[in-house]
C-alpha cells in the first residue's frame, strides 16, 4: 500500500506534463495557423492593390504623357502636367514598396538583426550606404509574435526615414537586455512637423500603425522629433520569456 502511495505524486506530475505539452503543442499550431491565414490576407490585398490601383495609376500616368506630348513646347500647361507625372511617379513607387511590404514574410527568421540585414539586403546601393545596425547584448529567442511586430515596426520606421527624412545617416540601434529587447531608429534628416508627429499625414498610416503594433505586444513606443534636428524612435518590449541563442546564431 506504501508503494502504491508513493507513486502517485509521480504519476500525477506525469499527467501534468502531458497536459502542459499537449496545450504548447496547440498554441504553436493556433499561432502558425493565425500566421497562415494573415500571409494569406495580405497577399490577396497586395494582389488587389497591384491589380486596381496601381494599374490605374499607371495607365493614367502613361496617358498624361501622352497628352504632355501632344502640347507644343511653349505651352504653359506642359510643366504643370510634368509636375503631375512626377507626382504619380513618385505615388507609384510607394505604392511597389508597399506592395513589396504586404508579400513579405509575416515571421522573420531567428533573430530581428537578422531579419532587417535580409531586408537591409533588399535596398538599393544608395540607399544601403545609409544605414548602419549596431547590436547591443546576446541576441535572444524571441515569441513569434513579438519578433514580427517588432521587425516590422522597425522596418516601417526605416523606411519612413529613407522616404521622408532627407537624411544622411541612418542608425539602428538593438539592444538585448536581460528583461527587455530595446531597439531605436535614429536619423539626421528634416524631423516631422509636431501635427504630423501626432496625427501623421493625411492618408498615411505609418505612425498609427506602429504603435498599434506597438500596444498588441505591450511594448513602450517613443518617437521624438525636432524639424532640422532628425527623428529617433524608440521600442521598448519587455521579454517574460525569453532565451539566449548560441553565439553562432547572432550577426
Amino acid at each position: 500500500m506504501a508503494l502504491e502511495t508513493a507513486g502517485i505524486p509521480q504519476l500525477a506530475e506525469r499527467i501534468r506534463g502531458f497536459f502542459i505539452r499537449h496545450d504548447q503543442r496547440e498554441s504553436t499550431r493556433e499561432q502558425v495557423l493565425r500566421q497562415e491565414e494573415r500571409r494569406r490576407e495580405r497577399t490577396r490585398i497586395a494582389r488587389e492593390l497591384h491589380d486596381t490601383l496601381l494599374q490605374g495609376l499607371l495607365s493614367a500616368s502613361m496617358q498624361l504623357q501622352l497628352a504632355e506630348g501632344c502640347l507644343p513646347p511653349d505651352s504653359p500647361a506642359k510643366p504643370l502636367l510634368s509636375r503631375v507625372r512626377n507626382l504619380m511617379g513618385r505615388g507609384i513607387a510607394e505604392g511597389r514598396a508597399v506592395l513589396q511590404g504586404l508579400r513579405s514574410a509575416d515571421v522573420p527568421p531567428t533573430t530581428l538583426d537578422q531579419a532587417l540585414s535580409d531586408f537591409f539586403d533588399e535596398l538599393t546601393p544608395a540607399d544601403r550606404a545609409r544605414v548602419r545596425i549596431v547590436i547591443m547584448g546576446r541576441p535572444k529567442q524571441l515569441d513569434g509574435s513579438v519578433l514580427e511586430q517588432a521587425y516590422l515596426i522597425t522596418r516601417e520606421a526605416l523606411l519612413n526615414s529613407l522616404r521622408h527624412s532627407e537624411a544622411k545617416r541612418i542608425e539602428i540601434e538593438i539592444e538585448y537586455l536581460p528583461r527587455k529587447l530595446r531597439v531605436v531608429v535614429r536619423d539626421n534628416g528634416i524631423g516631422i512637423a509636431p501635427q504630423l508627429l501626432h496625427s501623421g499625414r493625411k492618408s498615411h498610416w505609418g505612425l498609427t500603425v506602429m504603435r498599434e503594433r506597438a500596444a498588441n505586444i505591450g511594448a513602450h513606443l517613443r518617437i521624438w522629433s525636432k524639424r532640422g534636428a532628425g527623428t529617433e524612435l524608440e521600442l521598448s518590449v519587455p521579454l517574460a520569456i525569453a532565451r539566449d541563442l548560441p553565439r553562432s546564431a547572432s550577426l
